[in-house]
């Protein structure tokens, strides 16, 4: 808990120092901190890039296999739920950031403040192994097939992939995104629009917090229907795990308390036992709730317009790209940099940004996440309930005969 915290401090910290640096040096006219910061965040991001490939098939791949290896009704049920759930999310989050990003957000404001371009001290290439969109469907192609195939020595080889993109992502790459995102910001301020910029994040985290709360409410609405309960009555029971989320900033780390919430709630032990730990890893509404709405904002802010038509696959392929995200702060982000880099176009500029935006308010995507995993597990009790009674009748009618 403290580690989640000390990294979430971090990075308001680097936001601070870097644009405070970026205001003195622009007052002073003095350039070479800016310079020293553009050359560390240009070979970051190249490495960034080169990166990003293997996570996806770190991934994905034993995410996949893992997944599609068990068997069942209730395992398909469960998984459809979750992805339902998760793109009612991405739906309602398009929706609402159409009708009140253009009325608030300023076009092109980070075009504006990345146009006093300082260059690097000096640059290397580093060339991915292979484009994103090839990492991706190598993903989808492996880890499908791997599912069909009992103690495969090859997916041991891309579970220890897993393991060791782990390794880099949480020991590498998460220490250093402040220092990253602190350099781009110190570049941002040196352009004079930051103030502009932090204002729109402002309205962005504004409409961001209102849309998890009100699916929260949605989800729960439509689990109180199908049991006969009141609504509220059952989100008051996930209070508990809802805060213990904010504070561990993990689905897998929250699902002690999460599965007690959710027996309160009156889910019988056995479909919690199934559905909670599995939630944990499939269900992302909070998550793609967020990377929607601050996507979008981006692409507002630097002068693009995100069309239905372009964000509808973004939307469809981020509930499954971030199926086995790590549960270390900001691996959301980190497994969902491909497709915005792939689908959306972000580049240099705007995938630090999104890395700031959603770090920021990581814990509480995590908490709207874990919350709806409860209502799940209603629904899924009742569903599975139901079955039961109808086979026992079906068994009881043929005893008759």
């Amino acid at each position: 808990m403290k580690k989640n915290t000390s990294l979430i401090f971090k990075i308001f910290l680097a936001l601070l120092i870097g644009i405070n640096l970026g205001l003195i040096c622009k007052y002073i006219n003095f350039e070479f901190p800016i310079k020293f910061l553009a050359t560390f965040s240009e070979l970051f991001g190249n490495f960034l890039s080169f990166i990003i490939p293997l996570i996806m098939i770190g991934f994905i791949v034993p995410g996949i296999a893992s997944l599609g290896s068990n068997s069942g009704k209730a395992l398909l049920i469960t998984t459809i739920l979750a992805y339902i759930s998760t793109l009612g999310a991405g739906f309602i989050a398009f929706f609402a950031g159409s009708n009140i990003f253009p009325k608030f957000l300023k076009a092109n404001t980070l075009v504006i403040a990345s146009g006093n371009n300082i260059s690097s001290f000096f640059s290397i290439e580093i060339t991915p192994i292979m484009s994103v969109t090839s990492a991706l469907v190598f993903s989808f192609v492996m880890g499908i097939s791997l599912s069909k195939i009992q103690n495969s020595s090859i997916l041991n080889i891309f579970n220890e992939l897993n393991v060791i993109v782990l390794n880099i992502t949480s020991k590498a790459l998460i220490p250093l995104v402040p220092f990253y995102i602190g350099a781009i910001f110190a570049k941002l301020s040196f352009s004079g629009e930051i103030f502009t910029t932090i204002k729109s994040f402002a309205i962005v985290y504004t409409v961001l917090f209102i849309i998890q709360g009100l699916y929260i409410l949605l989800q729960y609405s439509l689990a109180g229907i199908i049991k006969k309960k009141n609504p509220f009555k059952l989100i008051k029971n996930m209070i508990p795990a809802y805060l213990t989320a904010i504070g561990t900033q993990s689905s897998s780390a929250t699902i002690p308390v999460t599965a007690e919430c959710v027996k309160n709630n009156e889910v019988s032990e056995e479909v919690t036992d199934f559905v909670i730990p599995l939630a944990a890893t499939i269900h992302l509404a909070g998550d793609t709730i967020t990377l929607v709405l601050t996507s979008m904002a981006v692409m507002y802010m630097t002068g693009r317009i995100p069309t239905f038509p372009i964000m509808l696959p973004f939307i469809f392929m981020l509930g499954v790209t971030m199926v086995a995200a790590p549960g270390v702060p900001g691996g959301g982000v980190m497994a969902a940099l491909g497709i915005l880099e792939s689908m959306l176009g972000f580049g240099t500029l705007e995938k630090p940004i999104m890395i700031a935006l959603h770090a920021a308010q990581d814990s509480f995507g995590t908490a709207t996440n874990i919350t709806g995993d409860g209502a799940i597990a209603i629904i899924m009790d009742k569903i599975l309930n139901k079955e039961t009674q109808i086979d026992n009748e079906l068994n009881k009618n043929t005893i008759l005969e």
